[in-house]
Formats: C-alpha cells, sequence, structure tokens
C-alpha cells in the first residue's frame, strides 16, 4: 500500500471544518488564477461559503434568488460562451429541485458545468427530513457525462474543486455542513476516479465517503483490538469509481461493507456493488439509510441513531464478518 499522507495522530485532529468550507477557499484561489470561473448561487451563498468568491470576484458572481432551477439554465449559459461556471446550493435543492435542467441543460449539451451540493446528509439534523439530502448520489450518477465526487474532509474538497475546475464537463461535489475532523493533508494524493486506501487490512474491507471516512477509520481502530483487521477505503468519487482497487480488496480480504449518508439504493454501495457483480462477486453489506426519511435532531446524534458513526459501523461490521464464505 502506498503511503497516504494522512495526519500524524488520526485519532486526534487538531482541526474541524466542514468540508464546503474547501470548496469556497478553492474557488478563490483558482478565481485568482483563471478569469473565466464563474460562481453562480441560489440565495445561500454564505451557508455554501461560495460567499467568499463574491467578495473577491463580484463582478464573476451571479446571485438568482431561490431559484435552483433558473440557476443551473443561468451556469449553462454561462459555460456556453466558454466560461467555467460554478453553481452552488444545499443539495436536496440542487441537483433534487432542478434535475431536469441538470440533465438537458448541461448533462445532455455536456456543459462545462460544476455542482456543488452543500448540506448534504443527515447532518444538517434539525432542518429534518425536507433539507436532508439522501438521494443526490442516486440522480447524480445516472446522468451521462456527469462526475460525482463526495469529499472526506476540508483539505479533500479544496483538492475535488480544483480538479473538478481542470475537467472539461459536469462534476457535482457533495460536502457537508458539519464541522468535521481534517485527516488528510496537502501532500494526500487526490485524482478523480482513483480511491484512496488509507488502512490496510485482510479480513473485511471498508468503503466509504464524506463524513463515513473518518468514522470508519475510527471504527477500524476498535476492530483491530478485537482481531478485525480492517481495510479503509475513501471512495471519494463515486462516478468514475474505481473498479480496480475495490476488486483488489475484495479477492484480498473476502468481505465488502460499505457506509455513507445516503440511501442504500443507489449510492456507493449500489455503484460497489455493480462492480463486484460483474467483475468478482463478493459478500457485501451496503450501510446507509435504509429506504425511509429520518427526523429532526443534532446532526451527530442522527449519525448515532443511524449507525453511522464509528460506533454504529464497527457494529455493521462485526455483523456482516458471519457473511464471509
Amino acid at each position: 500500500m502506498k503511503e497516504m499522507h494522512l495526519i500524524e495522530n488520526i485519532l486526534e485532529p487538531a482541526e474541524k471544518k466542514a468540508s464546503r468550507e474547501g470548496v469556497g477557499n478553492a474557488l478563490v484561489e483558482e478565481g485568482e488564477k483563471n478569469e473565466n470561473i464563474w460562481a453562480v448561487s441560489a440565495d445561500v451563498a454564505e451557508s455554501t461559503r461560495v460567499q467568499k468568491f463574491n467578495e473577491k470576484f463580484p463582478k464573476r458572481f451571479v446571485q438568482v434568488g431561490v431559484a435552483e432551477q433558473n440557476m443551473a439554465g443561468v451556469a449553462a449559459g454561462i459555460s456556453s460562451v466558454g466560461k467555467i461556471a460554478v453553481m452552488s446550493a444545499y443539495a436536496v435543492f440542487s441537483p433534487g429541485r432542478n434535475w431536469d435542467q441538470i440533465r438537458v441543460s448541461i448533462c445532455y449539451n455536456n456543459s462545462n458545468v460544476k455542482m456543488h451540493g452543500s448540506h448534504s446528509g443527515l447532518n444538517v439534523g434539525p432542518d429534518g427530513a425536507s433539507h436532508q439530502a439522501l438521494e443526490d448520489i442516486a440522480i447524480t450518477r445516472v446522468l451521462p457525462n456527469m462526475i460525482v465526487i463526495s469529499p472526506a474532509d476540508r483539505i479533500e474538497a479544496n483538492k475535488a474543486m480544483k480538479a473538478a475546475l481542470a475537467h472539461n464537463g459536469p462534476v457535482y461535489i457533495r460536502t457537508s455542513r458539519e464541522k468535521t475532523p481534517t485527516f488528510t493533508t496537502d501532500k494526500t494524493p487526490f485524482e478523480i476516479g482513483k480511491a484512496n486506501v488509507y488502512r490496510d487490512g485482510k479480513d473485511v474491507t471498508i468503503i466509504a465517503h464524506g463524513l463515513q471516512v473518518y468514522q470508519s477509520l475510527l471504527a477500524a481502530e476498535e476492530l483491530a483490538k478485537e482481531g478485525i483487521d480492517a481495510a479503509v477505503i475513501d471512495c471519494h468519487t463515486i462516478k468514475p469509481i474505481d473498479k480496480e482497487t475495490i476488486i483488489e480488496y475484495a479477492k484480498k480480504t473476502g468481505l465488502v461493507v460499505t457506509a455513507e449518508e445516503h440511501q442504500v439504493n443507489g449510492g456507493l454501495g449500489s455503484a460497489v456493488a455493480e462492480v463486484l457483480a460483474e467483475r468478482y462477486p463478493t459478500p457485501i453489506k451496503i450501510h446507509g439509510i435504509y429506504d425511509r426519511f429520518c427526523e429532526s435532531g443534532g446532526g451527530w446524534e442522527l449519525l448515532k441513531k443511524y449507525k453511522l458513526d464509528a460506533t454504529g459501523i464497527k457494529e455493521i461490521v462485526k455483523e456482516a464478518m458471519g457473511m464471509k464464505k
């Protein structure tokens, strides 16, 4: 396993910041280098952190108000004249509310638009089911020409946006509202379509994205104390997915567990299962939200309830060990 450049003491990271911060910072950094980068917001620029771009480059920022469908059309129009458009809103509304405009105006035309869906998953907590985007990966990864990325922390989100801006075509980046540990470093590799193996193991492979990557690492440390050697893979790019790494570790461990703040239908787990079914059938446990809407509550309280924190993931893995051939 190649060196992954995680922080020295992964169990006690010094910094906790939301991954959306990385997107906002990357936009400013790249905007200083490239005058063709524009940003479009649906009245939530401060919350999604693209306000930083507005403050620095107001002439390249468009505020459409609470009109996510219009936002997609405006972004497609900006890209049609040779610009790189970044549209940013809450994930439940974009791509949730404007999927048709994304499909036709952006993906069908292979427009050079980057979509930032902030406040994804359960960790928006108190806002309740209407704002908990648990379906966004399913509805974006099915679209032709679309790349789908879910960074694990602030630094990875920064790299994801920079990589998206360098790619010619539609990209969806999913980030969180909650402040979470920053455990990767500036030296940690990031490449679209290439998963990172953050922990080697021989008994089970845990594949996760977003907040669940760090929680899976914590779970793996606890599992090791009970004699279960778990590999942990950060599958930050759900589409195109890293088939070779998935198959390599399926062969190595003989059991795969996926963990994500998303419906079990259509998310990372489904994408991994598709790879295994076609290339190397392996026992798999797909863990996430099991076909339901969730309730209001503290973000971490909900993650604990639905077993998407370290303790819950550890429990799911232990139960899955009985599936091994």
